[in-house]
């Protein structure tokens, strides 16, 4: 069991990391424009899946699966800062 914990826990961290980066092209893209050789049309990209799932032919599916993903995310992030060991501070000064 130790080890679907750690594959979790790597599963987890790839999507922090994806997330970041996402976040950094469309933040590159503002900022550059489309013509940024590695995070060139992350924007348009994200634009043409939102208008696929809000005005496609399956725009309340698409709607209700992302209301999902967000859920679970966020259930993830609950559980991680309820998990993270509290540090307790000594009453004693330091001399």
């Amino acid at each position: 069991m130790r080890y679907f914990e750690q594959i979790k826990k790597w599963i987890g961290e790839i999507t922090e990391i994806s997330l970041l980066l996402i976040a950094l092209g469309i933040v590159v893209e503002i900022l550059f424009g489309s013509a940024v050789p590695v995070f060139g049309g992350i924007v348009t990209n994200l634009t043409g899946l939102l208008n696929t799932l809000a005005l496609g032919e399956n725009g309340l599916v698409g709607l209700v699966a992302l209301a999902i993903i967000l859920f679970l995310f966020q259930k993830r992030k609950a559980v991680e800062q309820n998990s993270t060991p509290s540090v307790e501070q000594s009453s004693t000064p330091y001399t």
